[in-house]
C-alpha cells in the first residue's frame, strides 16, 4: 500500500492502488489478452508478425510437447536462452502454460556463466539459439539438463524466408558453430509435434514461482530472484496505470530493442500484451544500420530504450530522417539517463524521455516519471501500491529531504533469492522492506533522486557488473597476482570497467589480459581500461580500497576538465 505522503503527490484522476484480485497469474493475463485482441498483432520480428490468437496456439503446442513428450512437471525449471525473436514469447508462455518456472538466460553468457546458472537453478530443459548451442554442448555434462530445444533465427517465417535467413546466418555470416547434442530437437519439430498432442490446462496460483531472474546482488555471485506470478502481475498492473495516461488500448506499436530476457523489457512486454498492443522485437540493436532500416518500416508510437541506445541513434543521420509523428512515449530504464541524451532525443524526435527506476528484485519497476508530470534528474514517483523510505546506517528512517539508503515495499518485491535464505534475510526485512543499497533523497514533492549507487557495482549500458566477479576471473590468470575493478565515466556506456592489476610478469600486455577476459566473461564485462601497478591501495587488514582508486580516477577527470 502506498503511503499518504505519495498519494498526495499523484495528479488527480490517476489511481494510486492496484487491484491484485484482477488476475491470479500471468496465464490469466494471457488468456484475457488472446481472447479480447485475438486478431490484433502481438509480436513482430524480422518482418514476421503473429497475432494474439496465433501466439496462444503456438504457446499451447509448445506446452503440449513439454508435458507429453518431455514429461516435464509443474515447478520444474526450463532455461530460455534466446535473443529477441518470435520464439521467445512462444517458449515463455508455452512453458508457463505447462506450469514450468522460466529461467531467463543471457545468450551472451560464457560457458562459466551458463554452468553456474544452470547448476544453481537445477534446470531440466533448455531452449537455445543455434548460434550458441556449441557452448551449451560443453556445459551440459555438468548440469541436470535432460532436454534441449534448438531454434534458428528464421524458424517462425515462411519456408522461403526461413531458408534464406537461416542459410545466410549459418553459411554466409558463419554465426552458427558446429555442435553435437544427440538429444536435441528443433523448435519447429516441437511445435509440429505439439499440435497433435493434448494440452493439460495448468492453473497457476498467485504465489507460485513464475520466473527465476538472475542478478549479481551486492556480492557479485549470481543469485536467482524468485519472482512469483503475483510479483509480475502486480508490476504489470502498476506500470499499466502509469502508461495508460498516454497509451491507448489496442492501438499502439512499441519498438522493443532491449532483450526480453532482461526483466525491464520482460515486464514492459507484459504490460503491452495485457493492453492489446503490438511489440516490435529487434534482435540485434547493435547493428544500427539494420535497426534504423527496420524502424523506417513502422509508424511506431512508443520506444523502450536506455541511455546508450538513445545516444547512438541520435548520432546517425539516417535515424534523424525517420518519421516520428506518431511517437508519443519513450521509456528509459536500466541505467541513468543523462540530460544530454534526453535533450538530443527530444530535438531529433520531438518526444521527451520518461525515466524510471527498478531492480531485478522488484520485478523490476519501483518508480517512474509520469508522462504528464516528468521531472528530469529524478526517478519519479513510486508506482501505485508502492511505498518508499530512506534509512540511515543504523536503520532509522530519515525525514523527507534527507540522504540515505532507499528502501522499497510493495507487491512487486520478490519472494526471495533461490535457495539462499541468508541472502534474502540480508536484503528484505521481516516487515517487507527491500533494501536497495542505492543512496537516494526523497524530495518534498515526492520525487526521488538517486545520488549514489551500491558502492562497488558498475553499470555498463544498463547491465550490472560486479567487481568481485571480474577480479576473480582476472586473478585466475597465472601471471596476475591481484586485481581491482572499478567503474569510470564513459560517454557511450555510462560507465566503463577499469581494472588495476599487479602482475608477476613484466612482459604481460594489456591486450593479453583483455583476450583472457574475453574467453571467460560476457562482452560487456570485459574491461575497457587496464592499468598495471606495483601495488594496490589497501586497508590495514589487507582489503583493497576500491574507493581510493575511484577517487583517484575522479580527481584525474576533474583536473583534465579544469585544464
Amino acid at each position: 500500500m502506498i503511503s499518504q505522503f505519495f498519494k498526495d503527490k499523484y495528479p488527480e484522476g490517476i489511481e494510486t492502488e492496484i487491484d491484485l484480485s484482477k488476475y491470479d497469474s500471468i496465464l490469466d493475463v494471457l488468456d484475457e489478452a488472446c481472447n479480447r485482441f485475438a486478431g490484433r498483432p502481438a509480436f513482430s520480428n524480422l518482418g514476421k508478425t503473429i497475432t494474439f490468437k496465433e501466439l496462444d496456439f503456438y504457446a499451447r503446442d509448445f506446452a503440449a510437447y513439454l508435458q507429453n513428450q518431455l514429461g516435464l512437471k509443474p515447478g520444474e525449471r526450463i532455461a530460455i536462452q534466446l535473443p529477441n525473436t518470435l520464439q521467445y514469447p512462444i517458449a515463455l508462455f508455452g512453458a508457463m502454460r505447462a506450469g514450468l518456472v522460466v529461467v531467463n538466460t543471457n545468450p551472451l553468457y560464457t560457458e562459466r556463466e551458463m554452468r553456474h546458472q544452470f547448476q544453481d537453478s537445477g534446470v531440466k530443459a533448455l531452449v537455445v539459439l543455434a548460434n550458441m548451442a556449441h557452448l551449451a554442448e560443453k556445459v551440459l555434462p555438468d548440469t541436470k539438463i535432460e532436454h534441449v530445444i534448438i531454434t534458428e533465427l528464421g524458424d517462425m517465417h515462411s519456408f522461403a524466408k526461413r531458408t534464406l535467413i537461416n542459410s545466410v546466418v549459418r553459411y554466409v555470416k558463419k554465426m552458427v558453430p558446429d555442435c553435437s547434442i544427440p538429444q536435441a530437437i528443433s523448435f519447429r519439430e516441437v511445435l509440429s509435434a505439439g499440435k497433435k498432442l493434448p494440452m493439460e490446462e495448468h492453473h497457476a496460483n498467485a504465489g507460485d514461482l513464475a520466473v527465476l531472474q538472475y542478478t549479481g546482488g551486492t556480492t557479485g555471485v549470481a543469485k536467482g530472484a524468485m519472482l512469483s506470478h503475483r510479483n509480475l502481475v502486480a508490476n504489470m498492473l502498476q506500470a499499466r496505470i502509469i502508461l495508460n495516461t498516454i497509451l491507448e488500448e489496442g492501438q499502439e506499436s512499441i519498438i522493443s530493442p532491449l532483450p526480453m530476457y532482461h526483466i525491464y523489457t520482460f515486464t514492459v512486454s507484459l504490460v503491452l500484451m495485457e493492453s492489446g498492443n503490438h511489440s516490435i522485437l529487434i534482435t540485434n540493436p547493435r547493428d544500427l544500420p539494420a535497426f534504423v532500416k527496420e524502424l523506417a518500416k513502422h509508424k511506431f508510437s512508443g520506444f523502450v530504450g536506455l541511455n546508450t541506445l538513445f545516444v547512438a541513434l541520435c548520432n546517425r543521420e539516417d535515424f534523424k530522417q525517420l518519421d516520428f509523428s506518431n511517437l508519443k512515449l519513450t521509456i528509459s530504464g536500466g541505467m541513468a539517463l543523462t540530460h544530454a541524451a534526453e535533450e538530443e532525443w527530444f530535438e531529433v524526435t520531438g518526444c521527451h524521455i520518461n525515466e524510471g527506476y527498478g531492480m531485478t528484485e522488484t520485478s523490476p519497476i519501483v518508480s517512474f516519471n509520469l508522462p504528464c508530470q516528468s521531472q528530469m534528474g529524478t526517478i519519479g514517483l513510486p508506482v501505485p501500491s508502492t511505498d518508499l523510505k530512506i534509512i540511515d546506517e543504523e536503520g532509522n528512517t530519515v525525514p523527507w529531504g534527507g540522504t540515505g539508503e532507499l528502501c522499497v515495499r510493495g507487491p512487486q518485491v520478490m519472494e526471495g533469492y533461490w535457495q539462499r535464505p541468508e541472502e534474502t534475510a540480508k536484503t528484505i526485512t521481516e516487515d517487507g522492506w527491500l533494501m536497495t543499497g542505492d543512496i537516494a533523497v526523497i524530495q518534498e514533492d515526492g520525487y526521488t533522486r538517486i545520488v549514489d549507487r551500491k558502492k562497488d557495482m558498475i553499470l555498463v549500458s544498463g547491465f550490472n557488473v560486479y567487481p568481485n566477479e571480474i577480479e576473480d576471473v582476472i586473478v585466475s590468470h597465472h601471471d596476475i597476482i591481484e586485481a581491482a575493478a572499478i567503474g569510470v565515466p564513459d560517454d557511450v556506456a555510462g560507465e566503463a570497467i577499469k581494472v588495476f592489476i599487479v602482475s608477476r610478469n613484466s612482459k604481460l600486455t594489456i591486450e593479453e589480459v583483455k583476450e583472457y577476459c574475453r574467453s571467460h566473461l560476457t562482452g560487456y564485462k570485459v574491461p575497457k581500461q587496464i592499468e598495471f601497478r606495483e601495488e594496490l591501495p589497501k586497508t590495514n587488514v589487507g582489503k583493497v580500497l576500491r574507493r581510493t582508486l575511484r577517487d583517484e580516477e575522479l580527481s584525474k577527470l576533474n583536473s583534465a576538465q579544469a585544464a
